[in-house]
């Protein structure tokens, strides 16, 4: 009795323990979903004033916000497509060929990982003044597509540990060249990793702020205008764009979601 008892304890503790947990991860989002339909503007938005949908409306009357939106979606969609290029060359070139200088290589990939991003931010910049590169939407590219290169690499390295090389040989033995094995052998194979890395990127560089403060000139991003909106109180209508991003985002963890469930349920039925 007095083992069940502790038992029961030491499960309720649990539950109240990962209730918290999940309270002080969410709480805040919830926080900004429901200010999004507040009718009140009083900062702070403790109080429910009533239900409204105005601030939607007048998020697209802010051009300045939807500007900095803007950008912040092109330099992440550029710098995505970039670094998921360069990185899944990178990647399959060091896995399947040895040269010298490979181990140093691997090993500098991890500076922009492990450095503070203020220290990044600050050598960006240094090389970005030297070189004449002019800070924007360019230096933005730049800068962001260099710190997400690594990511991509990592997660396309972590699918190609044991793949198996005598697939590709098989393929050209029959008779199919380089590109056509690895169109239709390799890159299949990496699409995972490929579709990881790139989504990693994305979330990476949509939601910078300090590297993007050292080199965004005068272009404006959507995180460095909420930094900027957090002197007088986050508005209404960055509380408006906040849900929608959030909508977009549950949407596609979803639509992903459910292209894993059943590309697992071909699987297990072709097993089966």
């Amino acid at each position: 009795m007095c083992r069940q008892t502790k038992e029961k304890c030491a499960h309720n503790a649990g539950a109240v323990y990962c209730g918290l947990i999940y309270a002080f991860l969410f709480l805040p989002i919830v926080v900004i979903v429901i200010n999004s339909f507040n009718a009140t503007n009083t900062k702070p938005y403790l109080t429910w004033k009533g239900f409204t949908l105005d601030w939607y409306g007048k998020l697209f009357q802010n051009s300045a916000l939807l500007d900095s939106f803007q950008n912040t979606l092109f330099i992440a969609v550029t710098s995505t497509l970039l670094s998921t290029f360069i990185g899944t060359l990178a990647a399959v070139g060091m896995y399947k060929y040895k040269f010298r200088g490979k181990n140093i290589i691997d090993g500098l990939l991890y500076i922009p990982v492990v450095i503070p991003e203020i220290v990044l931010g600050i050598s960006l910049l240094t090389l970005f003044t030297n070189t004449n590169i002019p800070r924007g939407l360019l230096s933005l590219v730049l800068a962001h597509t260099t710190f997400c290169i690594p990511f991509v690499i990592f997660n396309i390295r972590a699918r190609l540990d044991g793949y198996d090389k005598s697939i590709e040989e098989a393929s050209m033995d029959l008779g199919a060249n380089r590109l056509t094995t690895f169109l239709r052998i390799t890159l299949p194979v990496l699409a995972p990793g490929i579709g990881g890395g790139a989504l990693l990127a994305f979330t990476l560089s949509i939601d910078d702020v300090i590297v993007s403060y050292f080199t965004n000139g005068l272009t404006m991003t959507f995180p460095l205008k909420v930094m900027e909106s957090i002197k007088s109180g986050v508005s209404p209508d960055v509380n408006a764009l906040s849900t929608l991003i959030l909508l977009a985002t549950m949407v596609i963890v979803i639509l992903t979601q459910s292209n894993l469930l059943k590309n697992l349920r071909k699987v297990l039925k072709r097993q089966s």
